[in-house]
């Protein structure tokens, strides 16, 4: 019987539907892969505190995690650990520190990994960063950090949680990393963020063997990322303070890259693809004295 009108219609309908539904589960992972999601919420930790895939990190100083931490909580103070050496050779060096580190702290690909601190802040960030640096697959920080945790009447104690090291193997990724020969270089084509204070950025409050910022750089302090209950402020409040495009490359600094890493995890968080932090910061570029500054 030969094929109507309406049914050669109704197959190319099909067709385009067929087709239609492949664009737009590509669009759905082209999402997945860029907008990525850093941050747990109290209440689902509260429901995978004992899964043995977890590694809870408090990334305050010892003296505060004995004081008290959550439940499970291994401690590792990342302010310990600074680095403002971007040299190749420096670089390098760095990689080597931090695979030892996040072996000795347990850290697999397997693993997910939380990271906390008093609230969501430049602590925990920094340990997101690191871990998305070596392109952990499943990093975030608790959003609030222990502060709401213990607000809301959840479960802390003050026993010491031991380590279980692991063989770390992460893979550096560039991608999120910046040195200062590449902001040098870069000036004039990447939106530059100093996230330190106006005293800092206006060389009032001078923590280098110069004041100032960054050529081309912008001031937003890192204190603007957070709401007054110390988690992140919501996306709308954070969009209307990051006005620029989500694809624009931007580059994250402060004095030693942990500001810089809240701001990092902000961005990211808000659906921005493409940022970097300069691990070095004004630690590094402020002591340079053959780099310019503003």
């Amino acid at each position: 019987m030969p094929r109507t009108v309406n049914e050669h219609t109704y197959s190319s309908e099909k067709l385009y539907l067929f087709f239609l539904f492949f664009i737009l589960l590509g669009q759905i992972h082209l999402l997945s892969t860029t907008y990525k999601i850093m941050l747990t919420s109290t209440a689902e930790l509260e429901k995978i505190i004992d899964d043995p895939s977890l590694i809870l990190i408090d990334a305050r100083s010892f003296q505060e995690y004995s004081q008290g931490h959550i439940t499970n909580a291994v401690n590792l103070d990342l302010f310990s650990f600074h680095w403002i050496d971007t040299s190749q050779n420096g670089i390098s060096s760095f990689n080597e520190q931090f695979g030892k580190i996040f072996s000795q702290v347990g850290v697999s690909e397997e693993k997910k990994v939380v990271f906390y601190d008093s609230i969501s802040g430049m602590l925990a960030a920094r340990g997101v960063w690191l871990l998305e640096y070596f392109s952990h697959p499943n990093v975030s920080m608790l959003d609030g950090g222990i502060t709401k945790w213990k607000n809301e009447g959840r479960a802390w104690n003050t026993i010491p949680t031991g380590y279980k090291p692991s063989n770390f193997s992460g893979k550096p990724n560039p991608k999120v990393l910046a040195g200062f020969e590449y902001v040098l270089d870069n000036l004039n084509n990447v939106a530059i963020l100093d996230v330190r204070s106006k005293e800092e950025f206006n060389g009032e409050l001078v923590r280098a063997a110069r004041g100032g910022h960054i050529p081309t750089s912008t001031n937003i302090d890192w204190n603007e990322n957070i709401a007054k209950d110390g988690t992140l402020k919501n996306n709308e409040d954070l969009s209307k303070l990051y006005q620029l495009p989500k694809d624009a490359e931007i580059i994250t600094y402060c004095q030693g890259a942990y500001r810089a890493a809240n701001t990092f995890v902000t961005l990211k968080n808000i659906g921005f693809t493409n940022v970097k932090v300069y691990l070095g910061s004004w630690g590094e570029w402020g002591n340079k004295l053959e780099l310019p500054t503003e």
